[in-house]
């Protein structure tokens, strides 16, 4: 039986008590800015692709960031873990060639091995997160540079293309979806082609497919199932929730594993798509995430935030990151619009949890 009370509540009443609240009104105002000052390129379908291409490798990683943060932990080593499996599967592949689709399979495992060793310090140790995936972060980069210093003489090891040829797992990250649609829509001309008849924009790329599969799992997990309200049980009080029987340090632990397995796909997709691993790759990534869930919504101090916020915080970077450059305004101003953003969306949000624990 439904409450009255609740039925009878305006929509918009229950829409501004949202967690994601704030980063729609993110996204409208990005959007009338550079509708208002960025050129048109930006918004036809090869803009549109650049931004959202953009916006998809920060929102990878921020749908692992999310759950964790809903679940009252931080991950700062997903930058380096990125450069980390990325090597992995470079020097595997071009190295010692074996299959791609092993060298891919084996990052995944060791770097969820890795998020598992970061979850079980912190639940066992109670040290907090911060200092121990801080630790891990620089564990790793220095592990990184040095392993592939000392196997291949270098911090950057390209041939990937070639040597992961025709492999069916590579092909799950490298490369582009959905070729077969957009080279029928240029031949029906409702998108541009050159004058040989091959489209102007040739697919989707695969990291925004995994983009979109992760927030739809991201969704359905926080939503739909008793792990969702285990996660939001364990970031808003771990006591209680331990208190009524729920599994918390599992929790952690499997949280710490996700975001290790989204840093791994979003390696896996710039490896196999530019054909190359840098050790270097993913510096300050694991920030840009968090900025991206805080944009959503999500509370630092766990407990409350939902994935299409972080998406949406994501989709707001990728957008002032890529649509400055259709601007006169200089993209060093970038990282200063995004810190108001962050600012804007941080201030508007706690004033909005503070009007919801006054109602």
């Amino acid at each position: 039986m439904t409450d009255e009370r609740l039925s009878a509540e305006p929509f918009f009443s229950r829409f501004f008590k949202k967690p994601e609240f704030t980063s729609v009104v993110g996204v409208v105002g990005v959007f009338l800015v550079f509708f208002a000052i960025a050129d048109d390129a930006m918004f036809n379908l090869e803009g549109v692709l650049s931004w959202t291409e953009q916006a998809a490798l920060i929102g990878i990683l921020a749908v692992g960031a999310c759950l964790l943060m809903i679940g009252g932990e931080f991950d700062l080593s997903v930058g380096s873990m990125i450069g980390f499996s990325g090597m992995v599967m470079a020097i595997m592949t071009v190295e010692y060639g074996v299959p791609a689709w092993i060298s891919i399979i084996s990052a995944f495992i060791i770097s969820c091995s890795l998020g598992f060793l970061n979850g079980y310090i912190v639940v066992k140790t109670k040290l907090p997160s911060f200092i121990v995936t801080l630790a891990s972060l620089f564990i790793l980069r220095g592990l990184t540079v040095a392993i592939s210093r000392m196997l291949t003489n270098q911090t950057l090891v390209g041939g990937v293309t070639e040597a992961s040829e025709g492999d069916w797992l590579a092909s799950l990250f490298g490369g582009e979806a959905f070729t077969g649609l957009f080279l029928y829509l240029a031949d029906l001309g409702i998108i541009e082609k050159f004058a040989d008849g091959t489209p102007v924009v040739t697919g989707i790329k695969m990291l925004l497919v995994w983009w979109i599969g992760l927030t739809i799992i991201g969704i359905v997990i926080l939503r739909l199932t008793k792990y969702g309200n285990w996660i939001y049980a364990t970031g808003g009080d771990e006591q209680a929730s331990k208190n009524m029987g729920v599994p918390t340090d599992k929790v952690k632990i499997m949280l710490f594993m996700a975001t290790a397995f989204c840093a791994t796909v979003f390696a896996a997709c710039q490896v196999f798509d530019y054909g190359s691993a840098d050790a270097q790759r993913g510096l300050l990534k694991e920030f840009e995430a968090i900025i991206a869930v805080v944009m959503g919504g999500a509370l630092l101090t766990g407990g409350y935030g939902t994935v299409i916020g972080a998406c949406l915080g994501a989709l707001i970077f990728g957008i002032v990151n890529i649509g400055i450059s259709y601007t006169a305004i200089d993209s060093d101003w970038f990282r200063v619009f995004l810190g108001m953003m962050l600012l804007g969306a941080v201030m508007l949000s706690n004033s909005v949890r503070k009007k919801i624990m006054r109602s």
